[in-house]
Order: structure tokens, then C-alpha cells, then sequence
């Protein structure tokens, strides 16, 4: 671990004390904390591609997806044409009865 030192106003101080305080750590540690979560997650390319190969063919056996497809689709427009009404308005595709 490397020190380092910084600048804190007297607020962040006494704010950081009574966080510290109520959890039981120190300020430092609260700091590193904050930086973690300000820097994010190291980038794990390999375990995002693992977890891409597991969700791989998770719906292969579903054989409803276009009719959920058409309900979302149809459930959108439902909830577009309540603020839009008839401004709405949806063309038919080529040989599509309404």
C-alpha cells in the first residue's frame, strides 16, 4: 500500500470522522472505499466472455418468443397511444389487416 496525503475541507473531516465513527473503521479506510467505487471494477474480459457462453442458447427450446415478441411490441403501443393518442399513428406492413 502506498500513502499519499490530501486536502479535506473541515466538513468532509467531521463527516468522514462520524461515518467512520458509526462504522467502526477509520477515515482512510472510507476513503479507499470511495475511490474503489469512484474508479469501478477492474475489467474482467475473460469472465465477461464466460458469462456470455452460459447465457448462450438460454431460450434455444422456447417456442413462444414471437408471441412475446407481439405482446411487448403491442403493449408499447398501447402505452404510446395513451399520452398520443390518435397521433399515433401505425402503418400497416405490406399486406397487414388492421
Amino acid at each position: 500500500m502506498e500513502r499519499t496525503q490530501i486536502y479535506l475541507t473541515e466538513a468532509q473531516t467531521r463527516e468522514l470522522d462520524r461515518r467512520a465513527r458509526s462504522r467502526g473503521t477509520t477515515r482512510s479506510h472510507l476513503i479507499r472505499e470511495a475511490l474503489e467505487q469512484y474508479l469501478g471494477p477492474t475489467w474482467d474480459a475473460e469472465g465477461f466472455i464466460a458469462a456470455l457462453r452460459d447465457f448462450q442458447g438460454i431460450w434455444a427450446d422456447r417456442d413462444d418468443i414471437d408471441q412475446i415478441y407481439a405482446d411487448l411490441k403491442r403493449r408499447e403501443l398501447e402505452r404510446l397511444s395513451e399520452p398520443w393518442g390518435d397521433r399515433l399513428a401505425v402503418e400497416p406492413r405490406d399486406g397487414a389487416q388492421t
